[in-house]
């Protein structure tokens, strides 16, 4: 870290300390707008709870960028990795999609989002490719309206002049709350083909507990929108509730779905998901042993974490952390209780947002200093690139 950005950050920890309220962002408190081990696989009930049986990773992990393929990107948040390695990224606050090369790092516009209205914590956020892409070319992206939360569908043809290439979005689904805070935003689609979409719950506690609202939940879909088959309940999108700003969303080798969650003032959250089960919101935050009750795997001071992004590789999810300027290294493969969590590149590259993987020991990992919440540097925000062990 710069001595700027050092001297900055100090002044803001300082600031945050005076003026801390019950109420956090999705960077755990650092902003203007408020900042259980898994038992079955999400995707399929034979998993075994904790990877047993399989070669844990190492004991000690490592995390290293080997070269900052993008920069000058502007409000970054969903990434996708196109057929062949070109990347497609999500500006949140302009809602455009940029196509950036995987060998080059050059920079081309797809297109814009039309109807995305940033405001807070909402914008243009999650990209998904089409389990389909390869014939049908669709990318499905989390947006923000003027009335609500939405996922579309966009078909991209890359064969078109830039900023052209993105065709009229589709409405996949649409009512998902929204707010100025906890918006959630990231969507994925599983090793079973379905789409899978974070929520928050917009700082309004009780839509995570109900059921009926499309808040503070992880939702399940058909690529069509239509609720998955199987859901927990029955005519339903929701896959699990209780939770208060999910925007990590990753599936091991098992095919378990682990989720990245924003506490409030005490604990951020890496939970195993399991369909139908309640995560506690507002009624617990991190481990509390209470009662019906899913609780996390492992958990985080607000100001060492306020993750965003995860990724899975090497036996590990990987979590980028906002407020905790750090990648956090959290080893699932073949553990038994609670996993001895690791933190790399603290502090050294600002606020961190997306992970993705990319094969083998290698991730993408997205900087996030050009959000209003940042201090932002020449060159930020950047996509690097990190080879993990």
């Amino acid at each position: 870290m710069s001595a700027q950005r050092s001297a900055v950050a100090a002044a803001l920890a300082a600031l945050t300390l005076l003026t801390a309220t019950a109420c956090s962002s999705d960077d755990g408190g650092d902003g203007p707008f408020d900042g259980g081990s898994p038992r079955s696989s999400a995707a399929g009930p034979s998993a075994s709870p904790s990877g047993k049986g399989a070669e844990p990773p190492p004991e000690k992990g490592s995390a290293k960028v080997v070269r900052t393929l993008a920069t000058g990107l502007k409000s970054p948040w969903g990434l996708a990795a196109l057929p062949g390695g070109d990347l497609l990224v999500s500006s949140r606050d302009e809602g455009t999609i940029i196509r950036v090369d995987g060998s080059t790092g050059e920079k081309t516009e797809a297109g814009t989002v039309p109807g995305a209205d940033p405001d807070g914590e909402g914008g243009l956020m999650g990209l998904a490719l089409s389990p389909a892409y390869a014939s049908d070319h669709m990318v499905y992206a989390y947006v923000t309206t003027e009335s609500d939360n939405r996922v579309v569908r966009m078909l991209y043809d890359e064969r078109k002049p830039s900023g052209q290439q993105l065709g009229a979005p589709d409405t996949v689904l649409k009512g998902i709350p929204k707010g100025v805070i906890h918006n959630g935003g990231r969507i994925a689609f599983g090793p079973d083909k379905l789409l899978y979409v974070g929520t928050g719950e917009t700082g309004e506690t009780g839509l995570a507990q109900d059921k009926k609202s499309l808040g503070g939940k992880i939702l399940r879909l058909a690529p069509d929108g239509e609720p998955a088959p199987g859901n927990p309940f029955e005519g339903s999108p929701v896959f699990s509730y209780g939770h208060r700003n999910v925007q990590g969303l990753a599936w091991d080798e098992e095919k378990r779905l682990w989720a990245s969650e924003f506490g409030q003032d005490t604990w951020d959250e890496l939970n195993g998901i399991e369909a139908g089960d309640n995560y506690g919101w507002p009624e617990a935050e991190g481990k509390g042993d209470k009662g019906g009750f899913h609780d996390p795997v492992a958990q985080w001071k607000t100001s060492e974490a306020s993750p965003s992004g995860i990724a899975y590789a090497k036996g590990s999810v990987w979590m980028a952390g906002l407020r905790g300027e750090r990648l956090w290294r959290i080893p699932v493969r073949g553990v038994d209780g609670e996993p001895r969590t690791e933190a790399f590149l603290k502090e050294e590259h600002g606020r961190l947002r997306t992970v993705l993987a990319a094969g083998g020991g290698k991730l993408w990992l997205v900087t996030s200093e050009t959000d209003s919440r940042g201090t932002p540097e020449k060159g930020d925000d950047k996509i690097l690139e990190v080879e993990v062990e």
